[in-house]
């Protein structure tokens, strides 16, 4: 072997490693990043102290295990009376799962429509529907906040405007008003539908519609169509959105804040804005070990649907 041959192996080599090295130095940077995060809120829930000017990122002065879940205990324990976590954390898992549930269901009935159905004016409805979707919600929010004051009104409304109908019971209205869990549902579902809708319908697309006209041959109806063999097939999509929209409903802070006024209907993201809103009093512990409880419900979604996301997610991005 020459020496020109080996000065160039030695070369190659030493590129390699310099490459192989840079890899490295990039992927840490990036993880360090990505888990800074989530390490200083571990951090701030066990720290006893509760306040960012004493933290570090392992707890000074902790003598005992009782000491270092001295949040976790004030916040699920202590201050129940003051801070009604329990309420809101059953609030938050309330709305975000019974949204998700209506959504996928909505979603891919109006999905399988646009997608096999041919009526007049589909096409213009479809823009209109993405017109609307392109714009944030946060716009809305003022027209939001009147339409459920007025709903929860309607009770009081209809009896006077339509005497003849004053026999009926309309309190069920107040269910979907101003301050209502059930309001704050329908302003979470008209916000998802849009965007759930295309993406749905993109799937249904991808769905031989040979299936549908064996199955009409046969003599199945539209629903026995869609029940029986489209929904088993477009499962994975159905549980992204389900997830999407879980993991959107439950971390949604403004709309919330807005909608509902009283302390015991607070979803769990506006009763922990309440421990670091106090200019005298934050106590940034209890806010991150309710925020580490939080993320239970999602990761234990996340964990039971794993299968069907990944496989959503997969033939999503190459069927057309």
């Amino acid at each position: 072997m020459s020496s020109h041959t080996e000065s160039r192996m030695v070369v190659g080599s030493w590129e390699k490693r310099l490459e192989l090295t840079l890899r490295w130095v990039v992927i840490v940077i990036a993880v360090a990043f990505a888990l800074f995060p989530v390490v200083w809120i571990f951090s701030a829930a066990f720290n006893p102290t509760g306040n960012l000017a004493n933290q570090t990122l392992i707890p000074q002065g902790v003598d005992s295990l009782d000491e270092l879940l001295t949040n976790f205990r004030g916040l699920l324990v202590e201050d129940v009376e003051i801070h009604p976590f329990w309420n809101w954390l059953g609030n938050s898992i309330f709305v975000a799962s019974i949204t998700s549930i209506l959504t996928v269901i909505v979603a891919a009935l109006s999905a399988y429509a646009f997608s096999r159905f041919r009526f007049a004016g589909r096409r213009n409805l479809l823009v209109l529907v993405l017109l609307i979707q392109v714009f944030p919600n946060m716009l809305a929010m003022v027209a939001l906040f009147l339409i459920l004051q007025q709903i929860g009104k309607l009770p009081e409304y209809i009896p006077q405007a339509l005497p003849f109908l004053e026999g009926i019971n309309w309190s069920f209205f107040s269910l979907f008003g101003l301050n209502s869990l059930g309001g704050l549902i329908l302003v979470y579902m008209g916000g998802a539908m849009g965007i759930n809708t295309w993406l749905m319908k993109g799937f249904f697309d991808s769905v031989p519609r040979d299936i549908d006209e064996s199955a009409q041959v046969d003599g199945a109806s539209h629903w026995q169509t869609f029940w029986m063999l489209i929904f088993p097939l477009v499962r994975p999509i159905l549980a992204v959105v389900a997830i999407l929209s879980f993991i959107g409903t439950i971390n949604e802070f403004v709309l919330a804040r807005v909608m509902l006024r009283d302390k015991t209907t607070w979803t769990l993201m506006v009763g922990l804005y309440n421990y670091v809103s106090d200019n005298f009093a934050r106590d940034w512990g209890k806010f991150a070990a309710g925020a580490l409880i939080s993320a239970t419900p999602i990761v234990i979604l996340y964990i039971a649907l794993q299968d069907q996301i990944v496989g959503g997610l997969t033939q999503g991005a190459v069927k057309g």
